[in-house]
């Protein structure tokens, strides 16, 4: 739309340009001047729409001060003075529209690499993004193998403390059982000593004499009586041990 316009206005300007320089053209000065001036004023009035007041104030401001002579030259019927103010004004109305066409492409150019920078400044805060999110399921998936591991461990030593527990039951038990039987065999008393008896039988050739001697352990064995025996004489010892029956407790 800026181009349109532009293109507008300077084909205007050539077309009053055209028409003041050949006054056969032109039916009198005076209309001559009126489309000088209007002309001038038109692109004066384009260049503020396309924002020349702003950026380019000086040449704007002027091209309206010229604008204004002329207009004055007009009145006081000097008609060349106007129209060559009016002239003047339109190209300083001119320069005005190309210092800030300028201005406009160099901002839309700087919008652009900003927008450029932008987009890499987003693509390249996406990869990060990314980026931190792979470390982060890398690490979570570490946390969770580590968890995994710790559960193992505590099962494992939950395992060894059971089997440490069922150990020190045992060994408890049987503890128990040995001071049980301690306790059993402090409060029964010993056994008698069984008792020893010997017999000792002598045959004598002419006649047969028996001699009998007694023994009772542990009680120390004493001799009843003595019978001498010869070379004919057959002597047996028998010896009989009678367990004596347990107390009971």
């Amino acid at each position: 739309m800026t181009h349109k316009t532009l293109f507008a206005s300077l084909l205007a300007t050539s077309a009053v340009c055209l028409a003041i320089a050949n006054p056969a053209t032109a039916a009198s000065t005076s209309d001559r001047a009126r489309e000088a001036i209007a002309a001038a004023a038109a692109k004066i009035h384009t260049a503020e729409t396309m924002g020349a007041d702003t950026q380019a104030p000086r040449e704007t401001a002027d091209a309206r001060a010229v604008l204004a002579k002329a207009q004055e030259d007009f009145k006081t019927d000097h008609r060349e003075d106007a129209i060559q103010d009016a002239i003047h004004a339109s190209a300083m109305a001119d320069t005005a529209i190309g210092l800030t066409q300028q201005h406009k492409d160099a901002a839309i150019a700087s919008a652009r690499d900003d927008q450029r920078a932008t987009a890499e400044s987003a693509r390249d805060q996406v990869e990060a993004a990314r980026n931190q999110a792979a470390q982060a399921q890398n690490q979570a998936a570490s946390a969770q193998d580590q968890t995994v591991a710790a559960q193992q461990q505590a099962a494992d030593a939950n395992a060894r403390a059971q089997s440490a527990e069922q150990s020190a039951a045992a060994s408890a038990a049987d503890a128990k059982a040995a001071r049980d039987a301690a306790a059993i065999a402090a409060q029964t008393p010993p056994a008698p000593a069984p008792v020893v008896q010997t017999t000792v039988t002598t045959d004598h050739a002419t006649a047969v004499h028996h001699a009998v001697h007694h023994k009772t352990a542990p009680v120390k064995p004493t001799t009843s009586g003595a019978t001498r025996t010869t070379a004919d004489d057959t002597t047996t010892t028998t010896t009989t041990i009678t367990p004596q029956p347990q107390p009971q407790p």
